[in-house]
């Protein structure tokens, strides 16, 4: 029985715009992309971290929604 499943890690940019990268997950195959670009790339490891990679490489977004003030 395979389990699908999907999640998301969203930045801001210094111009408050928000970019949202999902990490798909079917079976034991994980795809990254990004719905800002439409950037695709298969993560089977570290999918967070690359995705993370990504948000601040491609569109200078760091401002993570849910770090405390």
């Amino acid at each position: 029985m395979s389990r699908d499943s999907t999640s998301e890690i969203s930045r801001w940019d210094q111009h408050g715009r928000r970019h949202v990268v999902r990490m798909r997950r079917a079976g034991v195959q994980r795809t990254i992309s990004c719905d800002t670009c439409g950037w695709r790339k298969g993560a089977p490891f570290l999918s967070w971290a690359r995705a993370a990679e990504h948000l601040a490489e491609a569109h200078q977004a760091t401002v993570d929604p849910t770090a405390a003030a």
